[in-house]
């Protein structure tokens, strides 16, 4: 953990009893219910194996301060962040360290309209952690902890509202689920049953040592899920990450599709049935999702990296969609967070409103190609770096919102970004074929380590 600072990009996060223990958790917790200032207040977490007990430290620390506690135990986390809402609670904080290896786990603080706090909330939070402000109780005006049950099937009602339901039974899709041994597979299968589709699961099972693949849905760890909707013939398949508020797709091919094939196929719908609306993206979103927004008319607005960005971004603007390239589609209607429950019933009602196979859909946009790179640079370098960098690019379509993003006119683009959790600049590339997009790499590649050994 740093000096001075809880908070990353998302949440706190660190490694269980290393960077993360029970008497910090405790303190956290204090810190978060003087915060709070002895408000009603949503407990929840993933199926890490440190879970209950990360569970049992910040309940200790939130009730020691006088916030009253309503435990909803193992849920994914747009489950307890629609509980927040739907049961108008002050906040919640969920135990999760989402797509992290098991070793790890975080603390997720959300506001009373389910949304992540914002970052000058996070720097309170902070302050009073570190100068040791916490407000503990007398003995006799200490928090209650309470049980909520309920809240996943009343998350799977709040779905199915912005749905058209009958119309995807009709289809009787078949869908696989991989839960990755956490919390998606304790609401999804049963949403999809609800819409009428089979359902077949792998790693469904509650194991927070996660042997089935890690809890970050990528190519490389769903070669499972691939074959497996190829061998049953399956319609789709999706996969979640740890706190399933992320899914990743594959179609009836067993081929995997990242996020901003499917997120785009979603602003086609979306634009086409409510014209003009904002749609809010990260700057590291593909230019698929600017050809589709802009094809359909509406209006784009890029922020930084980020989920908490993105569902601020659309609250401030008001917009009903957002989406990343990771699979993270914030639906605004249901409720501006990432959620890939909802994202799967809104792909659901695609293919029955298109009465088309997923493969098919995706094959209909434009295709792009990515590529990734990075260069090692160490923490002190990155800015100098960048600087840099942006003087040899200045005459380009560039964005700089979060790193340096330039568009090229023969529909290339490439984003070159210092990363947030590791000594290097990123490079992520795409074009209109694979060979533009690796040449990309290495071309700007080579500016980066040019300019790096310009620095003394």
């Amino acid at each position: 953990m740093g000096l001075k600072k809880l908070f990353g990009t998302n949440g706190i996060r660190g490694l269980v009893n290393k960077e993360l223990t029970t008497e910090m958790v405790i303190n956290i917790g204090a810190a978060i219910g003087t915060f709070f200032e002895g408000k009603n207040l949503i407990i929840g977490h993933d199926a890490r194996t440190s879970g209950p007990m990360f569970s049992n430290a910040i309940i200790a620390g939130l009730t020691s301060t006088g916030c009253n506690v309503f435990f909803a135990g193992l849920s994914p986390t747009p489950s307890l962040q629609y509980a927040i809402k739907n049961h108008q609670m002050s906040g919640g904080i969920i135990i999760t360290a989402s797509h992290n290896p098991p070793e790890y786990n975080g603390i997720k603080v959300i506001w009373k309209d389910g949304i992540e706090i914002a970052p000058s909330q996070e720097t309170e939070i902070e302050e009073i952690y570190f100068n040791k402000k916490q407000k503990l109780a007398k003995w006799n005006k200490l928090g209650l902890k309470h049980e909520l049950s309920g809240i996943n099937s009343e998350y799977i009602n709040g779905i199915k509202k912005h749905v058209n339901v009958s119309k995807i039974v009709d289809k009787k899709f078949h869908v696989v689920v991989d839960a990755g041994n956490s919390v998606g597979g304790i609401t999804t299968p049963y949403l999809l049953q609800q819409l009428g589709c089979k359902v077949t699961t792998i790693n469904a099972n509650i194991d927070g040592t996660f042997p089935g693949r890690l809890p970050e849905p990528k190519p490389e760890t769903l070669k499972e899920l691939s074959a497996t909707v190829k061998a049953i013939k399956a319609d789709l398949g999706v996969a979640f990450d740890g706190d399933a508020d992320r899914s990743i797709f594959v179609d009836e091919k067993g081929e995997i599709h990242w996020g901003d094939k499917t997120f785009s196929l979603i602003i086609k719908h979306f634009l086409i049935k409510n014209p003009n609306e904002k749609i809010i993206t990260p700057v590291s979103s593909s230019t698929l999702v600017k050809d589709t927004v802009e094809f359909y008319k509406g209006k784009l607005i890029w922020t930084k990296v980020g989920s908490v960005t993105v569902s601020q971004t659309m609250k401030k603007e008001n917009a009903k969609l957002g989406g990343e390239e990771n699979g993270g589609v914030f639906y605004g209607p249901h409720q501006s967070v990432r959620d890939g429950a909802m994202t799967t019933a809104l792909l659901l009602e695609i293919m029955a409103n298109t009465d088309k196979k997923i493969s098919s859909l995706i094959e209909e946009q434009p295709q792009y190609y990515i590529e990734k790179g990075k260069v090692e640079c160490i923490e002190e370098q990155k800015k100098e770096c960048m600087n840099k960098m942006l003087s040899l690019v200045e005459k380009e379509k560039i964005s700089t919102i979060d790193g340096i993003k330039i568009w090229f006119d023969d529909k290339s683009a490439i984003l070159i970004r210092p990363s947030g959790t590791e000594p290097a600049i990123r490079l992520y590339a795409e074009a209109k074929n694979r060979k533009r997009a690796l040449k990309l790499i290495q071309e700007f590649g080579l500016k980066l380590k040019e300019v790096l050994s310009t620095i003394e």
